[in-house]
C-alpha cells in the first residue's frame, strides 16, 4: 500500500497537462484550507470556481468493477473506505455551500476495461468547467 501515490500519478499528470494544453489555468493546492475549501482538492481552478478530484476507485469505495473489499481485516477496511465516503460527502456540501463546483474523475474512467480515451476525458472535463454550474463525475 505504501507504493500507491495519492498525487502526482500517471493518469493525474496526463489530464492536468491535457488541461493545460487546451488553456485551462488551475492550482495545485500543497495545503489545507487552500482558498478556503475544505480537504485539498487535487486541481483549484479560481476563474471557473471549480475543484477537480482523483479519485481512486479502492480507497474512495467507487461502486465499480475495480472496487473489491478486501478480504483481509474486513472491519478495518469497512471502517476506512466509509469514513472517506462521509469525509468526501461533508467537504462536497461544504464546497457548494461557498460556491465551488465539483468534478470527480475516478480512477476507472482512466483505467480498466470500461476506460475511456484522455483526450475524450480531458474535453469531457474542459466543457464542464465552462458551461456547467453542478457537480458532476466522471466514471468508466
Amino acid at each position: 500500500m505504501s507504493g500507491i501515490r495519492s498525487r502526482n500519478n500517471r493518469l493525474e499528470v496526463a489530464l492536468r497537462k491535457s488541461l493545460w494544453a487546451q488553456g485551462y489555468r488551475y492550482e495545485l493546492p500543497r495545503q489545507r484550507g487552500h482558498r478556503g475549501l475544505p480537504g485539498i482538492p487535487d486541481l483549484v481552478f479560481p476563474k471557473y470556481r471549480a475543484v477537480i478530484l482523483f479519485n481512486g476507485c479502492f480507497f474512495h469505495g467507487h461502486d465499480c468493477h475495480l472496487f473489491v473489499w478486501p478480504r483481509t481485516n474486513p472491519e478495518k477496511w469497512r471502517t476506512k473506505i466509509e469514513a472517506n465516503r462521509e469525509r468526501d460527502r461533508r467537504f462536497a456540501a461544504r464546497r457548494r455551500q461557498l460556491g465551488w463546483k465539483t468534478l470527480t474523475v475516478w480512477e476507472c474512467a482512466l483505467r480498466g476495461p470500461k476506460a475511456m480515451p484522455l483526450t475524450y476525458v480531458a474535453r469531457v472535463a474542459g466543457d464542464w468547467l465552462r458551461f456547467d454550474g453542478l457537480d458532476a463525475e466522471i466514471v468508466g
